[in-house]
């Protein structure tokens, strides 16, 4: 782990991995950056420029709870850009990370050279996802072993009588194997209270921000996870259509963690979305 100071004087993590040209890859959760792991091996195409969001990992916990709000997240962003003394940016955000990485975008377009928002957080954008669509994506998964009690405890999180993420699991993944499930327990999030701030009040500004990606002249790649029912890919279209120059493949049998479904087919699309390494 590498260390830099934040604006605010917190002392925040990020980790490199990899070779070729660098990508700020902005972790969602919010949660340890960890489980992000390699990308499903993107490091043999660049360097892996991997923060822990503050109060996660290896970053340390804010004086100002304020400060894990998701706008205020733009600024660590933005520092460690200037730390890495880069003048542009590749930049990559997964899931709640997306949120960031589209407003950091939106307040400093010039910075960014490409953007890619893997199974991205919507919260920005002001997208809400149906429980219509959501049940009807989980069913696609109807003759898997462990669907019917997922799929009772997703009916039950819908209909607002009960909680049971964790019965729920099953479906942020492809497959539910072995490896899924390992992944699963390493990468859930263990500070409550920047889980709770990051989507504080004021924390998203929806049509300023969709106004913004709609000028925005690099590149995005926004990619959906056939399965994936916390991002499906009918709300992640929505995204992409504000999106002036955008490409937009959904990933078959992919659920919200694409590069541990198939990381051949995952690397292939942002590498070549990423085009040659500029090291």
């Amino acid at each position: 782990m590498t260390f830099f100071t934040a604006p605010d004087g917190t002392r925040l993590a990020h980790r490199v991995i990899g070779s070729g040209a660098p990508l700020l890859c902005v972790p969602g959760g919010p949660a340890d950056s960890a489980y992000l792991g390699d990308l499903g091996g993107l490091t043999a195409h660049r360097t892996l420029v991997v923060p822990d969001l503050r109060g996660t990992g290896a970053s340390a916990r804010p004086a100002d709870p304020a400060t894990y709000r998701c706008d205020r997240l733009v600024d660590d962003i933005e520092a460690l850009r200037a730390h890495l003394g880069l003048e542009r940016i590749e930049l990559l955000g997964h899931s709640a990370g997306a949120n960031v990485a589209v407003q950091y975008a939106a307040r400093h377009p010039h910075r960014v050279a490409r953007l890619a928002l893997v199974t991205p957080g919507l919260r920005a954008v002001g997208i809400d996802v149906p429980a219509e669509v959501r049940l009807a994506l989980a069913r696609r998964r109807a003759h898997e072993p462990w669907f019917p009690a997922a799929f009772a405890a997703l009916e039950a999180i819908n209909d607002g009588t009960g909680a049971d993420w964790e019965a729920v699991a099953p479906f942020w993944y492809g497959r539910w194997d072995e490896a899924a499930r390992r992944h699963h327990a390493a990468s859930r999030p263990d500070n409550p209270e920047a889980v709770a701030g990051f989507g504080a009040e004021g924390a998203f500004t929806p049509a300023a921000t969709r106004a913004a990606l709609a000028r925005l002249a690099s590149p995005v790649l926004v990619l959906a996870g056939e399965l994936d029912l916390n991002s499906p890919p009918s709300a992640v279209a929505g995204l992409a259509a504000w999106v002036s120059d955008a490409t937009f493949p959904v990933q078959p049998g992919a659920g919200h963690y694409p590069w541990l479904d198939d990381p051949a087919r995952f690397v292939a699309t942002v590498a070549a979305f990423l085009g040659a390494s500029r090291a």
